[in-house]
């Protein structure tokens, strides 16, 4: 695969697993002779992340780290739609910033299929999440079930947010999305078909956080609810 590749990295209060993201890309791009850079789009968070963002600018360069904050929390798909207007790369990677996944993978499958979307699964091939209570289990489940029947999507993962995608393809599907939270991972695939793009996807190995909490609460499950109906009633 030519050209650079640019992860969008939201974190809020995310100090403690920063670092060890960082390091984690920096030396899978740098042993599969990837360029690269890395966007840091913290949303305020008040631990200290920002501070911690700015040292590995320093670390490993203005030009493989980039921090561009955000004032408050304003949405998982606005921080990627902020993030993208200061990439640089032709392919564009959406992850966490919870240690929970893995990179490499999806460029080989990209390259493999010459796919304009690769997806990381947790329910395909010996895809899996290790870490997890039963409740939470339940949940991702129970939402990837009733979008698998609601709306059809052509992928078997629509919760995760692991994701390759080409920089026109993402800049596309962002135009047509409307969702700001966590629906947003699961619009962009639902979009993704609609237009006709590719999907591949690999199987991932899903470990729950190193450090922190889990952002998932109740009012996430609700608005995911919620967009999912506005989905099911408008394609």
């Amino acid at each position: 695969m030519a050209g650079r590749g640019s992860v969008l990295l939201p974190t809020y209060n995310e100090r403690d697993n920063l670092p060890l993201v960082v390091w984690l890309l920096v030396r899978t791009f740098r042993h599969s002779g990837i360029d690269f850079e890395i966007i840091i789009i913290d949303d305020g968070s008040p631990d200290g992340t920002q501070e911690v963002a700015k040292e590995l600018e320093k670390i490993y360069g203005s030009d493989k780290i980039l921090l561009r904050p955000r004032a408050r929390k304003l949405g998982l798909g606005t921080a990627y739609i902020h993030g993208m207007k200061h990439a640089t790369g032709n392919f564009i990677v959406i992850m966490d910033a919870d240690l929970s996944h893995h990179v490499r993978v999806c460029f080989i499958k990209q390259k493999e299929g010459n796919f304009d979307i690769v997806s990381g699964t947790r329910y395909r091939g010996n895809g899996g999440v290790y870490g997890w209570d039963l409740k939470r289990k339940l949940i991702s489940r129970g939402a990837n079930f009733l979008t698998q029947v609601l709306l059809r999507p052509g992928a078997s993962d629509l919760t995760g947010s692991f994701r390759l995608y080409r920089k026109e393809v993402l800049q596309k599907l962002m135009e047509k999305c409307v969702s700001k939270g966590y629906v947003f991972q699961m619009e962009m695939i639902v979009r993704a078909r609609q237009l006709g793009y590719t999907i591949g996807e690999v199987p991932i190995s899903f470990v729950d956080r190193v450090y922190g909490e889990s952002k998932l609460g109740g009012n996430e499950i609700v608005s995911f609810l919620k967009g999912l109906l506005t989905l099911f009633a408008t394609t």
